[in-house]
């Protein structure tokens, strides 16, 4: 039987939300021109993953480096595999050119929350 893996939350950080997230919690994150969070790109860096559901103005937690933490899958990966962002800011199996922000504890699959250690290390080459 494998382990069953839980969120490690220590590094959470409050940040202005651009637009309405409330339908991105656990989604990848990045910080636009004015401060704020705004969902990642396909492969973009991210600063952390989104833990709950602010509207646009109001503060969103997001996790940081080191954390375990749910994510969205926006495709199939294993557990152990690198992970990166896709268009909607989900988890997916990182690509060539493709920022690495963490490592996938459980397998994931589209439509899914996976568990992913959140540790950006540069792009896959």
């Amino acid at each position: 039987m494998a382990a069953i893996v839980g969120e490690v939350i220590k590094n959470n950080k409050s940040y202005v939300s651009t637009a309405d997230q409330s339908s991105n919690q656990y989604k990848f994150q990045n910080i636009d021109a004015n401060g704020q969070i705004v969902l990642a790109g396909a492969g973009a860096d991210a600063i952390g993953v989104l833990q709950d559901k602010p509207t646009a103005g109001q503060p969103g937690s997001v996790c940081g480096p080191g954390d375990i933490t749910q994510v969205q899958a926006g495709g199939s990966f294993a557990a152990g595999a690198s992970i990166s962002s896709d268009l909607n800011g989900k988890a997916i199996a990182s690509v060539t050119g493709s920022a690495i922000l963490g490592k996938a504890m459980t397998a994931g699959a589209a439509g899914s929350n996976a568990y992913v250690l959140f540790q950006p290390v540069g792009r896959k080459l």
